[in-house]
């Protein structure tokens, strides 16, 4: 939605009742599992992290190196639009670290300190 390189970045994910995970948790009673909201955050950050450094997109990924301070506040519901908002903490050479936020209708639902390492596709293949 929106990004300044090397300071912060905010993306929305429209989630839908499509989404396989709904399936299991909890059946008759569908709730965003919060592994997924962070992921939602990391992958949002990854962007960030990519574009700030000028690496070439396809050849590198992004990998988590540590997660803190994760807080879940409220469920997500299907329906539910989510925004996510990360904040560079920290940004040197292929290390980041940044404080996500995500809300829904403008409460928080989850927030985390995220760290991530972007690594080259060809060195992480086994």
């Amino acid at each position: 939605v929106e990004m300044e390189l090397g300071k912060r970045i905010v993306g929305l994910k429209n989630v839908s009742m499509n989404e396989p995970f709904f399936q299991g948790h909890f059946p008759g009673y569908p709730l965003m599992p919060g592994v997924y909201m962070l992921e939602a955050m990391a992958q949002v950050g990854g962007i960030l992290m990519i574009k700030s450094l000028g690496l070439e997109i396809g050849k590198y990924a992004v990998v988590f190196a540590g997660i803190d301070e994760a807080r879940f506040k409220r469920p997500v519901y299907p329906g539910d639009q989510l925004i996510m908002e990360l904040e560079t903490i920290s940004l040197k050479k292929t290390i980041s670290k940044m404080k996500g936020v995500a809300t829904v209708n403008n409460q928080v639902v989850a927030e985390a300190i995220l760290m991530a390492a972007a690594r080259e596709l060809e060195s992480i293949k086994k």
